[in-house]
């Protein structure tokens, strides 16, 4: 306990680094997977296409390999990217996957007799899917979502590996110095203590998750009638 004690300026600017690490994975990856998973469930064929590829290949492949070959890849094709950035775009490509094939399958586990019954009222198909399928497929999105964001944040750990002074990164460097200095290896110590950390971050992440869950349903169920009522406005102002 000494020993962190003793480091908690390199813990605590590792620390920032990942929560910066997790916040830009986690917009950018939850803008990809909306985008893209819409994209998946649209009649335009060369979307779907499209979509169904770009999820395939970064589900497909092993995020470390990706890590690294975005890493050193980029330069190749002139895009030089330092360690942070590699990391952002290799987390937020490979959560971005994932995330859409959450939301094809939230948007496909409504009941075709929703958007046909919409269509029936004269709604256009911007609104049946604004008004009438985004806010039900809300529900089933929403739990393996928040699975998604703690494995995202839990990956933060790999951008120690191309160099990103992330807690992970700091840790070992703590655990590697001491042992050279000092002649014995507080390895499980560090890692124990940085264990509790991702630990604490995933379950405050999964609290506030549930907790959003709950309200939604509670507003959903609260609203239903309304928004009823509000669907067949819009339908009778469109004709």
């Amino acid at each position: 306990m000494q020993l962190i004690v003793e480091n908690y300026i390199l813990f605590g600017n590792g620390l920032a680094w990942t929560f910066g690490l997790a916040v830009l994975t986690l917009v950018f990856a939850t803008v990809i997977s909306l985008f893209v998973g819409i994209m998946s469930i649209t009649r335009n064929r060369l979307l779907t296409v499209a979509a169904r590829i770009y999820v395939e290949v970064f589900r497909d492949i092993p995020l470390l390999v990706s890590l690294f070959f975005i890493y050193f890849g980029a330069p190749l094709i002139g895009l030089p990217l330092d360690p942070f950035s590699a990391a952002v775009v290799t987390l937020s490509l490979w959560g971005g996957a994932n995330g859409a094939e959450i939301v094809r399958g939230g948007f496909n586990a409504i009941p075709e007799h929703q958007r046909t019954s919409a269509a029936a009222l004269g709604l256009k198909p911007w609104q049946i899917y604004w008004y009438v399928i985004a806010p039900q497929a809300l529900l089933p999105i929403i739990p393996p979502f928040t699975g998604l964001f703690t494995l995202l944040v839990q990956s933060t750990s790999l951008a120690a590996l191309i160099g990103v002074p992330e807690l992970f990164r700091m840790a070992q460097i703590v655990v590697e110095r001491t042992t050279i200095m000092e002649g014995y290896s507080p390895a499980f110590t560090i890692f124990g203590a940085i264990l509790v950390v991702y630990y604490l971050i995933s379950a405050a992440l999964n609290a506030l998750t549930s907790r959003l869950e709950r309200a939604m349903q509670h507003r959903l169920k609260a609203r239903g009638a309304a928004d009823m009522g509000s669907v067949r406005r819009q339908a009778e102002e469109s004709v």
